[in-house]
């Protein structure tokens, strides 16, 4: 009987099964926290985004209103007014309200893509976000983990697939090296 014990504590390959085991709860948990940090993420941008862009509408509020006052509203004719103008200083800042616009209208389309579902806010910052509003919530970003359904559902979403790629791709990088009696041993 203790021949018997001895011989299952001491089976040959099962500490590597079980390592195996272990690095695959591993990647799952590294999965799992790295996908509840993605609607963190995204929040913080779309709250960044839209601060940005409350913060240029107040800067442009003055130039609006000139710019309504005797463009009907077109700031691209107050700029080029600027830009016409004799005076060095109106010429010159006509190339700083050009700046201001431009960033509001950037500011806006960004803030506009924020406000679409979930699944296009997603692809949005990971693929079309201005990558340098992007740099700057990621520098200020502040790991969290979320118990929110959503954030959940990305934890575990990241997590099965990244142990299902890894997997895969340990199996399919370990196939040649197996011997063709074992490879076939389940298919009989």
């Amino acid at each position: 009987m203790e021949f018997v014990a001895a011989r299952r504590m001491h089976r040959p390959g099962e500490s590597d099964r079980m390592l195996r085991s272990y690095l695959r709860l591993t990647l799952f948990t590294f999965g799992l926290l790295v996908g509840v940090q993605v609607p963190g993420f995204i929040e913080a941008y779309a709250q960044h985004v839209e601060a940005r862009r409350l913060e240029a509408q107040q800067g442009l509020q003055g130039f609006q209103e000139t710019a309504q006052r005797f463009f009907n509203g077109d700031m691209q004719a107050l700029v080029q007014h600027y830009r016409n103008s004799d005076d060095p200083v109106f010429q010159s800042d006509a190339q700083s309200v050009e700046q201001l616009v431009s960033r509001a209208r950037m500011l806006e389309r960004e803030w506009q893509a924020m406000q679409r579902p979930w699944y296009a806010r997603a692809v949005h910052v990971l693929l079309g976000a201005e990558r340098s509003l992007r740099e700057q919530v990621w520098n200020s970003y502040r790991f969290q983990v979320l118990l929110a359904p959503e954030a959940i559902a990305w934890g575990l979403s990241c997590a099965l697939l990244l142990a299902w790629l890894v997997e895969s791709l340990l199996v399919a990088a370990s196939l040649p090296f197996r011997s063709r009696a074992r490879r076939y041993k389940g298919y009989r």
